[in-house]
Protein backbone atom coordinates (compact mmCIF):
# COMPACT_ATOMS: atom_id res chain seq x y z
CA UNK A 1 0.00 0.00 0.00
CA UNK A 2 1.34 3.39 -0.95
CA UNK A 3 0.09 6.44 0.76
CA UNK A 4 0.65 9.04 -1.63
CA UNK A 5 0.90 12.71 0.44
CA UNK A 6 -0.75 15.14 -1.54
CA UNK A 7 -0.15 18.10 0.16
CA UNK A 8 0.94 18.59 4.02
CA UNK A 9 -0.83 21.77 4.14
CA UNK A 10 -4.47 21.27 5.98
CA UNK A 11 -7.30 23.30 6.42
CA UNK A 12 -8.22 22.66 10.32
CA UNK A 13 -5.95 23.07 13.33
CA UNK A 14 -7.19 20.39 15.56
CA UNK A 15 -5.78 20.27 19.15
CA UNK A 16 -4.27 16.75 18.93
CA UNK A 17 -2.25 17.52 15.85
CA UNK A 18 -1.67 21.26 14.96
CA UNK A 19 -1.14 22.22 11.38
CA UNK A 20 2.82 22.56 10.11
CA UNK A 21 2.39 22.63 6.41
CA UNK A 22 6.49 21.75 6.16
CA UNK A 23 7.07 18.97 8.45
CA UNK A 24 10.91 18.08 8.64
CA UNK A 25 11.47 20.41 5.12
CA UNK A 26 9.51 18.53 3.21
CA UNK A 27 7.62 20.70 0.11
CA UNK A 28 4.02 21.52 0.88
CA UNK A 29 3.03 20.05 -2.60
CA UNK A 30 4.05 17.38 -4.69
CA UNK A 31 6.83 18.62 -6.17
CA UNK A 32 7.58 15.48 -7.97
CA UNK A 33 6.82 14.71 -11.80
CA UNK A 34 3.84 12.59 -11.53
CA UNK A 35 4.93 10.37 -14.57
CA UNK A 36 7.93 9.72 -11.58
CA UNK A 37 5.38 8.44 -9.78
CA UNK A 38 3.46 6.74 -12.31
CA UNK A 39 6.65 4.89 -13.06
CA UNK A 40 7.64 3.12 -9.42
CA UNK A 41 4.38 2.58 -8.61
CA UNK A 42 3.69 0.34 -11.86
CA UNK A 43 6.73 -1.98 -10.50
CA UNK A 44 4.10 -2.96 -7.83
CA UNK A 45 1.49 -5.64 -9.87
CA UNK A 46 -1.15 -5.32 -7.16
CA UNK A 47 -0.76 -1.72 -5.68
CA UNK A 48 -2.98 -0.31 -3.06
CA UNK A 49 -3.48 3.46 -3.25
CA UNK A 50 -4.20 5.70 -0.21
CA UNK A 51 -4.60 9.00 -0.70
CA UNK A 52 -2.99 11.15 2.76
CA UNK A 53 -2.13 14.49 3.78
CA UNK A 54 -2.24 17.31 5.54
CA UNK A 55 -5.67 17.06 3.78
CA UNK A 56 -5.40 15.34 0.69
CA UNK A 57 -8.12 17.32 -1.41
CA UNK A 58 -6.57 20.25 -1.25
CA UNK A 59 -4.86 18.82 -4.12
CA UNK A 60 -8.17 17.46 -5.59
CA UNK A 61 -6.43 17.74 -9.17
CA UNK A 62 -3.53 15.54 -8.04
CA UNK A 63 -6.25 13.00 -6.83
CA UNK A 64 -7.99 13.11 -9.96
CA UNK A 65 -4.88 12.68 -12.02
CA UNK A 66 -3.72 9.80 -10.24
CA UNK A 67 -7.03 8.03 -10.32
CA UNK A 68 -6.87 8.21 -14.44
CA UNK A 69 -3.35 8.03 -14.97
CA UNK A 70 -2.00 5.21 -12.15
CA UNK A 71 -3.83 1.62 -12.02
CA UNK A 72 -4.03 0.07 -8.59
CA UNK A 73 -5.91 -2.51 -7.16
CA UNK A 74 -7.78 -0.02 -4.72
CA UNK A 75 -7.70 3.29 -4.10
CA UNK A 76 -8.36 4.85 -0.14
CA UNK A 77 -9.26 8.51 0.51
CA UNK A 78 -8.33 9.74 4.35
CA UNK A 79 -9.79 13.36 4.91
CA UNK A 80 -11.32 15.29 7.54
CA UNK A 81 -14.44 15.52 5.98
CA UNK A 82 -14.43 19.37 4.96
CA UNK A 83 -13.50 18.96 1.64
CA UNK A 84 -15.41 16.32 -0.46
CA UNK A 85 -17.20 18.22 -2.26
CA UNK A 86 -13.94 19.03 -4.67
CA UNK A 87 -13.93 15.83 -5.84
CA UNK A 88 -16.30 15.29 -8.79
CA UNK A 89 -18.96 12.01 -8.20
CA UNK A 90 -17.08 9.93 -10.62
CA UNK A 91 -14.22 9.68 -9.10
CA UNK A 92 -15.62 9.58 -5.56
CA UNK A 93 -17.13 6.61 -6.66
CA UNK A 94 -13.82 5.28 -7.90
CA UNK A 95 -12.96 5.43 -4.28
CA UNK A 96 -12.79 1.74 -2.44
CA UNK A 97 -12.67 3.26 0.86
CA UNK A 98 -13.39 6.44 2.36
CA UNK A 99 -11.96 7.39 5.90
CA UNK A 100 -13.86 10.29 7.50
CA UNK A 101 -12.39 12.23 10.91
CA UNK A 102 -15.03 12.50 13.05
CA UNK A 103 -14.80 12.04 17.03
CA UNK A 104 -17.51 10.80 18.00
CA UNK A 105 -20.45 13.32 19.64
CA UNK A 106 -20.80 16.80 18.12
CA UNK A 107 -19.42 18.51 21.64
CA UNK A 108 -16.05 15.99 21.37
CA UNK A 109 -15.70 16.63 17.75
CA UNK A 110 -16.04 20.20 17.48
CA UNK A 111 -13.57 20.55 20.56
CA UNK A 112 -11.11 19.24 19.01
CA UNK A 113 -11.29 20.22 15.41
CA UNK A 114 -13.22 23.21 15.34
CA UNK A 115 -16.65 24.71 16.11
CA UNK A 116 -19.08 23.44 13.42
CA UNK A 117 -16.71 20.83 12.50
CA UNK A 118 -19.09 18.06 13.46
CA UNK A 119 -22.16 19.31 11.15
CA UNK A 120 -20.03 19.89 7.77
CA UNK A 121 -18.53 16.21 7.85
CA UNK A 122 -22.19 14.76 8.78
CA UNK A 123 -23.51 16.66 5.83
CA UNK A 124 -20.65 15.60 3.76
CA UNK A 125 -21.17 12.22 4.62
CA UNK A 126 -24.70 12.25 3.97
CA UNK A 127 -24.05 13.53 0.40
CA UNK A 128 -21.97 10.85 -0.32
CA UNK A 129 -25.12 8.52 0.14
CA UNK A 130 -27.06 10.82 -1.89
CA UNK A 131 -24.50 10.41 -5.18
CA UNK A 132 -24.92 6.82 -4.61
CA UNK A 133 -21.56 5.79 -3.20
CA UNK A 134 -21.21 2.19 -2.87
CA UNK A 135 -17.73 1.91 -1.16
CA UNK A 136 -16.98 1.51 2.71
CA UNK A 137 -17.34 4.50 5.00
CA UNK A 138 -15.07 4.82 7.92
CA UNK A 139 -15.76 6.92 10.49
CA UNK A 140 -12.10 6.91 11.94
CA UNK A 141 -12.30 8.75 15.33
CA UNK A 142 -9.18 9.84 17.36
CA UNK A 143 -9.91 9.53 21.21
CA UNK A 144 -8.59 11.91 23.84
CA UNK A 145 -8.75 13.39 27.20
CA UNK A 146 -12.55 14.75 26.41
CA UNK A 147 -13.39 11.62 24.52
CA UNK A 148 -15.74 8.94 26.30
CA UNK A 149 -15.36 5.53 24.11
CA UNK A 150 -18.51 3.92 24.43
CA UNK A 151 -20.65 7.46 24.44
CA UNK A 152 -18.96 8.51 21.26
CA UNK A 153 -19.11 5.38 18.93
CA UNK A 154 -22.70 4.37 19.94
CA UNK A 155 -23.54 8.41 18.86
CA UNK A 156 -21.57 7.35 15.65
CA UNK A 157 -23.46 4.07 15.37
CA UNK A 158 -26.67 5.92 15.67
CA UNK A 159 -26.00 8.12 12.86
CA UNK A 160 -26.53 5.16 10.43
CA UNK A 161 -24.09 6.79 8.09
CA UNK A 162 -21.24 4.90 8.73
CA UNK A 163 -20.17 1.15 7.35
CA UNK A 164 -17.41 0.77 9.99
CA UNK A 165 -15.88 2.86 13.14
CA UNK A 166 -12.27 2.88 13.86
CA UNK A 167 -10.07 4.74 16.35
CA UNK A 168 -6.74 5.57 17.43
CA UNK A 169 -5.94 6.68 20.93
CA UNK A 170 -4.07 9.88 21.35
CA UNK A 171 -1.09 8.46 22.83
CA UNK A 172 2.54 8.22 22.04
CA UNK A 173 2.66 11.44 20.06
CA UNK A 174 3.38 14.21 22.36
CA UNK A 175 6.42 15.56 24.22
CA UNK A 176 5.99 16.07 26.94
CA UNK A 177 3.59 13.08 27.36
CA UNK A 178 -0.02 13.23 27.64
CA UNK A 179 -1.17 16.83 27.97
CA UNK A 180 -4.96 16.52 26.85
CA UNK A 181 -5.58 14.62 29.61
CA UNK A 182 -6.09 15.78 33.45
CA UNK A 183 -5.13 12.83 34.74
CA UNK A 184 -4.24 9.92 31.99
CA UNK A 185 -4.22 7.03 34.50
CA UNK A 186 -7.76 7.55 35.63
CA UNK A 187 -8.86 8.02 32.27
CA UNK A 188 -7.08 4.86 31.38
CA UNK A 189 -9.36 3.10 33.29
CA UNK A 190 -12.42 4.57 32.39
CA UNK A 191 -11.49 3.87 28.80
CA UNK A 192 -11.41 -0.04 29.77
CA UNK A 193 -14.31 -0.02 31.62
CA UNK A 194 -16.18 1.65 28.33
CA UNK A 195 -14.30 -0.95 25.97
CA UNK A 196 -16.20 -3.93 27.81
CA UNK A 197 -19.60 -2.01 27.94
CA UNK A 198 -18.96 -1.61 24.06
CA UNK A 199 -17.58 -5.22 23.63
CA UNK A 200 -20.64 -6.64 25.33
CA UNK A 201 -23.12 -4.14 23.06
CA UNK A 202 -21.45 -5.86 19.94
CA UNK A 203 -21.86 -9.02 21.14
CA UNK A 204 -25.27 -8.77 22.12
CA UNK A 205 -26.11 -7.29 18.50
CA UNK A 206 -24.22 -9.81 16.47
CA UNK A 207 -26.41 -12.29 18.65
CA UNK A 208 -29.47 -10.89 17.30
CA UNK A 209 -27.39 -11.42 13.52
CA UNK A 210 -26.87 -7.80 13.48
CA UNK A 211 -22.87 -7.09 12.35
CA UNK A 212 -22.17 -3.36 13.59
CA UNK A 213 -18.73 -2.66 12.12
CA UNK A 214 -15.99 -2.00 14.38
CA UNK A 215 -12.83 -2.24 12.96
CA UNK A 216 -10.89 -2.83 16.09
CA UNK A 217 -13.39 -5.78 16.84
CA UNK A 218 -13.24 -7.09 13.85
CA UNK A 219 -9.68 -6.73 12.76
CA UNK A 220 -8.26 -8.49 15.91
CA UNK A 221 -11.16 -11.14 15.30
CA UNK A 222 -9.46 -11.64 11.90
CA UNK A 223 -6.03 -12.04 13.57
CA UNK A 224 -6.65 -14.41 15.95
CA UNK A 225 -8.84 -16.30 14.13
CA UNK A 226 -6.51 -16.58 10.75
CA UNK A 227 -3.16 -15.81 12.49
CA UNK A 228 -2.07 -13.35 9.76
CA UNK A 229 -0.56 -10.98 11.81
CA UNK A 230 1.41 -8.13 10.18
CA UNK A 231 3.77 -6.73 11.90
CA UNK A 232 2.29 -3.96 12.70
CA UNK A 233 -0.76 -4.68 11.90
CA UNK A 234 -0.77 -1.45 9.84
CA UNK A 235 1.68 -3.00 7.50
CA UNK A 236 4.24 0.41 8.10
CA UNK A 237 7.92 -0.81 7.00
CA UNK A 238 6.77 -4.21 5.54
CA UNK A 239 3.94 -4.30 3.42
CA UNK A 240 2.75 0.14 3.80
CA UNK A 241 4.91 2.94 3.25
CA UNK A 242 4.38 6.44 2.53
CA UNK A 243 5.34 8.39 -0.53
CA UNK A 244 5.68 12.39 0.67
CA UNK A 245 6.00 15.24 -1.47
CA UNK A 246 9.38 15.46 -2.18
CA UNK A 247 9.43 11.73 -3.62
CA UNK A 248 11.26 10.29 -0.67
CA UNK A 249 9.64 7.05 1.23
CA UNK A 250 9.12 6.69 4.45
CA UNK A 251 8.20 3.69 6.78
CA UNK A 252 5.39 5.42 8.36
CA UNK A 253 2.99 8.49 7.11
CA UNK A 254 2.92 9.84 10.34
CA UNK A 255 6.70 11.17 10.58
CA UNK A 256 8.26 11.94 7.63
CA UNK A 257 12.39 12.20 8.91
CA UNK A 258 15.11 10.68 8.45
CA UNK A 259 14.67 8.05 11.01
CA UNK A 260 12.06 6.20 9.08
CA UNK A 261 13.58 7.36 5.16
CA UNK A 262 14.12 3.95 3.36
CA UNK A 263 13.77 5.06 -0.18
CA UNK A 264 12.96 7.52 -3.27
CA UNK A 265 10.49 6.97 -6.05
CA UNK A 266 13.64 7.64 -7.88
CA UNK A 267 16.31 5.10 -7.09
CA UNK A 268 14.03 2.44 -5.22
CA UNK A 269 11.80 -0.27 -6.41
CA UNK A 270 8.89 -1.54 -4.42
CA UNK A 271 9.96 -4.99 -4.22
CA UNK A 272 13.31 -3.54 -2.11
CA UNK A 273 12.08 -1.65 0.86
CA UNK A 274 10.39 -4.07 3.20
CA UNK A 275 12.03 -5.34 6.24
CA UNK A 276 14.31 -1.77 6.23
CA UNK A 277 12.63 -1.04 9.54
CA UNK A 278 10.82 -3.47 12.14
CA UNK A 279 9.19 -3.49 14.89
CA UNK A 280 12.07 -5.12 17.34
CA UNK A 281 12.42 -5.77 21.22
CA UNK A 282 11.04 -5.44 23.66
CA UNK A 283 8.18 -6.28 21.41
CA UNK A 284 9.17 -9.27 19.95
CA UNK A 285 9.64 -10.87 22.94
CA UNK A 286 6.39 -10.24 24.43
CA UNK A 287 3.81 -13.28 24.53
CA UNK A 288 0.96 -11.08 22.55
CA UNK A 289 3.11 -10.13 19.95
CA UNK A 290 1.83 -12.70 17.33
CA UNK A 291 -1.56 -10.91 18.19
CA UNK A 292 -0.66 -7.55 18.80
CA UNK A 293 1.93 -7.52 16.06
CA UNK A 294 3.92 -4.67 17.31
CA UNK A 295 1.07 -2.40 17.94
CA UNK A 296 2.66 1.11 15.98
CA UNK A 297 6.08 1.56 14.32
CA UNK A 298 5.99 4.87 15.30
CA UNK A 299 5.52 4.58 18.90
CA UNK A 300 7.80 1.66 19.27
CA UNK A 301 10.60 3.83 17.61
CA UNK A 302 9.85 7.14 19.34
CA UNK A 303 9.30 6.15 22.71
CA UNK A 304 8.13 10.41 23.33
CA UNK A 305 5.99 8.74 26.21
CA UNK A 306 8.98 6.15 27.90
CA UNK A 307 8.67 3.00 28.21
CA UNK A 308 6.35 3.24 31.83
CA UNK A 309 4.21 4.91 29.92
CA UNK A 310 4.25 2.71 26.88
CA UNK A 311 3.78 -0.75 28.42
CA UNK A 312 0.61 1.02 30.29
CA UNK A 313 -0.74 1.48 27.00
CA UNK A 314 0.46 -2.22 26.15
CA UNK A 315 -1.51 -3.29 29.30
CA UNK A 316 -4.71 -1.82 27.60
CA UNK A 317 -4.08 -3.51 24.30
CA UNK A 318 -3.40 -6.93 25.90
CA UNK A 319 -6.68 -7.01 27.67
CA UNK A 320 -8.67 -6.33 24.26
CA UNK A 321 -6.64 -9.16 22.71
CA UNK A 322 -7.79 -11.19 25.49
CA UNK A 323 -11.29 -9.92 25.81
CA UNK A 324 -11.81 -10.52 22.07
CA UNK A 325 -10.18 -14.06 22.58
CA UNK A 326 -12.82 -15.02 24.93
CA UNK A 327 -15.59 -13.87 22.38
CA UNK A 328 -14.68 -16.74 19.74
CA UNK A 329 -16.63 -19.75 21.12
CA UNK A 330 -19.55 -17.90 21.62
CA UNK A 331 -19.08 -15.85 18.06
CA UNK A 332 -18.28 -19.61 16.63
CA UNK A 333 -21.67 -20.87 17.75
CA UNK A 334 -23.54 -18.13 16.06
CA UNK A 335 -21.41 -18.65 12.69
CA UNK A 336 -22.30 -22.83 13.23
CA UNK A 337 -26.43 -21.93 13.73
CA UNK A 338 -25.88 -19.72 10.87
CA UNK A 339 -26.71 -16.16 12.34
CA UNK A 340 -23.57 -14.76 10.94
CA UNK A 341 -21.05 -16.07 8.25
CA UNK A 342 -16.82 -15.59 9.18
CA UNK A 343 -16.77 -13.85 5.60
CA UNK A 344 -18.99 -10.91 7.24
CA UNK A 345 -17.20 -10.86 10.43
CA UNK A 346 -13.00 -10.95 9.41
CA UNK A 347 -12.24 -7.50 8.40
CA UNK A 348 -10.49 -5.45 6.30
CA UNK A 349 -10.74 -7.09 3.26
CA UNK A 350 -7.66 -5.56 2.24
CA UNK A 351 -5.20 -2.89 4.11
CA UNK A 352 -7.62 0.33 4.02
CA UNK A 353 -5.26 2.16 5.94
CA UNK A 354 -7.12 1.00 9.59
CA UNK A 355 -4.43 0.32 11.86
CA UNK A 356 -6.53 -2.31 13.90
CA UNK A 357 -5.64 -1.87 17.29
CA UNK A 358 -5.85 1.35 19.05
Amino acid sequence: MWFIITTWRCNLNCKYCGNEPRPYGEPSRISYDLQELKTFISQDPEPIIAFYGGEPLLSAEIIEWILDNIPAKHYVLQTNGLLIRKLRPSYLNRLDTILVSIDGRQSVTDYYRGKGVYKAVVSNVKYLREIGYRGDIIARMTVSGKSDIYADVRHLIDLGLFDHIHWQLDVFFDAPPHQRYADFQSWLEKYVRGLDMLINFWLQELSKGRLIGIVPFQGLLKILVLGDTPKPPCGAGQSAFAISTSGKIFACPVSPSDDFLVGHIKWSKPADLAGKMTIGSPCTECEFYTSCGGRCLYAKTTMLWGEDLFFRVCSVTKYLISRLRGLIPRIQELVSSGVISWDSLLYPPFNNTTEIIP
